[in-house]
């Protein structure tokens, strides 16, 4: 990305806030005229509540106020581009610190300077760069750890840190240990109640995770989410779930993997639809034009991995896709956020997760005490549904087209939990809850099927139900390796088979 650091428009006047934003900036000024120097603050607004707005008032404000300067760090490249504009747009004169600003020599001529973390830590590191009369620096999406490298050259100043999720990118090094509070913001069932945010619309698809391997960043790696959305029924899962609840709306979709992005893409081109795929390996001049024709194109749908998490504004999207899961609450926050914009005509989104990531982490609108966060994250992970207790919880629910099979049968459900306590209390072994489910399945069948090629037909139909009530039946017994389970499913079709034989013959 070229950025001029040089240019700047007309000075004008600062933009007018909207009441919550205004509230927001008079705490944060509040706490920075009693402790003026050495100290660092916090501020919390969900994504879409125009973080970058307030701070640039903040900036321009403080600027007026004190004579001082001021700096602006972010992560991200793109970032350094949106400051500066929004920065300009409320008539406040800064200079973008890119790699080929290696000295100040103009830096009377600026007020405010915005710089990327690598950019600057090498700059003050080799003492190229010294900022004269710096009063404040912000730092934007504070809750990543690579800022804090740059804390000790501005022991003397005030630090604010901005972000939607207060809680640190590493467990181990919690935000409070460099911000001595935090300030929260409007919350996102208010913002969306005053219209300054969309209302999210969350349908959840029941996965499997058992197979997902977390790694040292505390998330799950990439391979084991390759191996598990790239197989034929997440994909399958995917397109059913879009084509139900998405088809013909402005649509884009996380995942976790390049490879995964790249075989949605090629399942949606055979089924008919315009797609484009977009990862970190695009040059600018790639990335420019597949965006331009996302933006331009009203039911576009775009599969990405996670590249566009931040730093990117589209109001025009209208479903969000969640094909990964994650154990990051900030990624699920900033994934869900590309949705949320407001525009005429838009007041609503979708999103559609096929991560188990709401029963994680809850809706996105729901209450979050992000105090309790920020001053005991441990306590806060601690207490995240684990994704052993998930599988415990979640229940096969039988999608239409195949109850549809079935549809002779009165009664097609069957709770094998219900039935192992039932067996239990009767002094029955254990096994008698799975034959009485094989039972169960064999009846639906016999009542639907015409012949026995049909009904072999319906036991294949049936398999992720069969693949449930085993699943759930295992941890009856506290019993559920993979390779138990595996061998137990195919125990269960094979008499399944045998009973539906005997019924035709």
């Amino acid at each position: 990305m070229t950025i001029d650091p040089g240019v700047q428009p007309e000075v004008k006047e600062g933009k007018r806030l909207y009441r919550y934003q205004s509230d927001a900036l008079e705490k944060i000024f509040d706490r920075i005229r009693k402790f003026p120097e050495r100290y660092n603050l916090c501020f919390q607004l969900p994504t879409g509540g125009g973080k970058t707005v307030i701070f640039s008032e903040i900036a321009r404000r403080y600027i007026q106020e004190t004579g001082k300067k001021v700096l602006i760090l972010t992560h991200r490249v793109e970032l350094l581009s949106q400051t500066s504009t929004m920065l300009q747009d409320f008539g406040v004169r800064n200079k973008v610190i890119v790699s080929k600003v290696k000295t100040l020599p103009d830096e009377e001529e600026y007020d405010c300077f915005v710089a990327m973390v690598e950019t600057l830590n090498n700059r003050l590191r080799d003492e190229k760069i010294e900022f004269d009369r710096l009063g404040l620096v912000i730092v934007d999406e504070a809750h990543y750890n690579s800022f804090r490298k740059l804390f000790k050259w501005f022991e003397d100043q005030v630090i604010l840190g901005v972000t939607a999720t207060p809680l640190s990118s590493n467990v181990r090094l919690p935000l409070h240990e460099n911000y001595r509070e935090l300030i929260v913001g409007e919350s996102i069932s208010n913002l969306i109640e005053q219209g300054f945010l969309s209302k999210a619309t969350t349908y959840s698809y029941d996965v499997s995770l058992h197979s997902l391997k977390v790694g040292i960043n505390g998330d799950y790696t990439v391979s084991s989410s390759e191996k598990l959305y790239g197989n034929f029924f997440m994909q399958e899962k995917l397109l059913y779930a879009y084509e139900q609840k998405a088809h013909g709306t402005k649509t884009l979709i996380f995942n976790n993997g390049i490879n995964t992005s790249k075989q949605v893409h090629a399942m949606f081109i055979e089924a008919g639809y315009e797609i484009r795929h977009l990862d970190n390996t695009h040059s600018e001049v790639e990335r420019k034009d597949i965006l331009e024709w996302f933006r331009k194109k009203p039911d576009a749908i775009l599969t990405s991995v996670s590249i566009l998490t931040t730093g990117f504004d589209e109001p025009t999207v209208e479903t969000i896709i969640l094909n990964r899961a994650t154990k990051s609450l900030t990624l699920y926050h900033q994934m869900i956020g590309r949705g949320s914009r407001v525009i005429p005509g838009k007041t609503a989104f979708n999103v559609i997760d096929l991560g188990n990531n709401s029963r994680r982490f809850g809706l996105w609108e729901s209450y979050i005490n992000w105090d309790d966060i920020f001053r005991h994250p441990n306590s806060y992970i601690e207490s995240i549904v684990s994704d052993e207790q998930m599988e415990r919880e979640i229940r096969y629910e039988m999608p239409e087209e195949v109850r549809a099979r079935f549809k002779a049968s009165p009664v097609i459900d069957f709770d094998i939990r219900e039935e192992y306590i039932r067996v239990i209390r009767q002094g029955l072994k254990p096994r008698e809850a799975l034959n009485r489910s094989m039972e169960q399945h064999a009846v639906i069948i016999r009542e639907n099927a015409a012949d026995l090629s049909e009904a072999i037909e319906l036991i294949r139909v049936l398999e992720q139900d069969i693949k449930s009530r085993v699943k759930h039946f295992s941890y009856c017994i506290s019993k559920s390796t993979d390779s138990y389970l595996e061998w137990l499913k195919d125990e269960y079709t094979r008499k399944l088979q045998q009973i539906v034989r005997q019924s035709f013959a």
